[in-house]
């Protein structure tokens, strides 16, 4: 009982020590000239104005490489290369996305201080490949793996693959640069990346000429792609594409990160 009536005091004491403050807090509003109130809220409403802004126009800095194309292309031997120098663990097609935070192989045993790079290789699988657009507003850069070995069988599909990367609206509107990657050019029967190039211009060409007979309420992609009553050729895209050579099981992707870095600085 005691406890409780030593509650009840302080609580008396309390609620009056803050009608003082309140009561001075008023005299003093009352003494301050009005034009002085009106600067200061004006003050305080354009710092809320400007912190609002730096919320909506700072965003995070993209960061992310994102490996995509057919299952079997060797994105999973491409991905383990360049985190670890090997391809044991790639032979297998994931099913998963291969997320990676690391410095590259090739640049552990350099000196000085190197930046990690964010990599995810997305699973090629038709029914996965929408977990692409989840990674998309992150993405400083896609490397699209292309097959050179068996590409003519797989040249349509890719190009399928291809032709709805470049017409998604982040890739569009956040011009992401593409690197379309021909892989495991080590063999002797592979295409060369220029004979790539041309056949998937010309298969993305058949592309748009299919799909722009189409009625708009039916076409999926967010763009339409290419330059109105040209042949498509990769320089009329808005973003950067790029064509490069590799070989995942040699180890041979130098210019996979020289891409990269080109986009993702050390």
């Amino acid at each position: 009982m005691e406890g409780l009536e030593l509650l009840k005091e302080l609580a008396v004491q309390w609620k009056k020590q803050a009608e003082q403050w309140s009561s001075h807090a008023l005299q003093y509003f009352h003494q301050v000239p009005p034009e002085q109130i009106y600067a200061a809220i004006a003050v305080l409403l354009f710092t809320s104005f400007l912190l609002l802004l730096v919320r909506l126009f700072k965003r995070p800095k993209a960061n992310t490489i994102l490996l995509s194309g057919l299952s079997g292309s060797g994105k999973t031997v491409l991905f383990y290369q360049l985190r670890d120098g090997s391809s044991h663990q790639g032979t297998v097609t994931s099913m998963e996305p291969n997320d990676g935070y690391f410095v590259l192989h090739s640049e552990k045993s350099k000196g000085g201080k190197v930046n990690p790079v964010h990599l995810i290789d997305v699973p090629g699988h038709s029914r996965l490949r929408a977990q692409l657009d989840d990674f998309l507003p992150q993405a400083a850069g896609i490397v699209f793996v292309v097959d050179a070995l068996e590409f003519l069988p797989n040249c349509r599909a890719a190009s399928e693959y291809l032709y709805d990367i470049l017409t998604k609206a982040t890739v569009v509107r956040k011009k992401i640069p593409v690197l379309i990657l021909c892989n495991k050019t080590d063999k002797v029967t592979a295409h060369s990346k220029e004979f790539i190039r041309k056949q998937l211009e010309k298969e993305i060409e058949k592309l748009r000429a299919s799909r722009s007979a189409i009625s708009a309420a039916d076409i999926a992609n967010d763009f339409a792609l290419g330059v109105p009553g040209e042949v498509f050729s990769f320089s009329h895209c808005q973003n950067k594409v790029t064509v490069a050579e590799a070989s995942g099981l040699t180890g041979e992707y130098s210019q996979v990160e020289q891409f990269v870095r080109e986009h993702v600085k050390s």
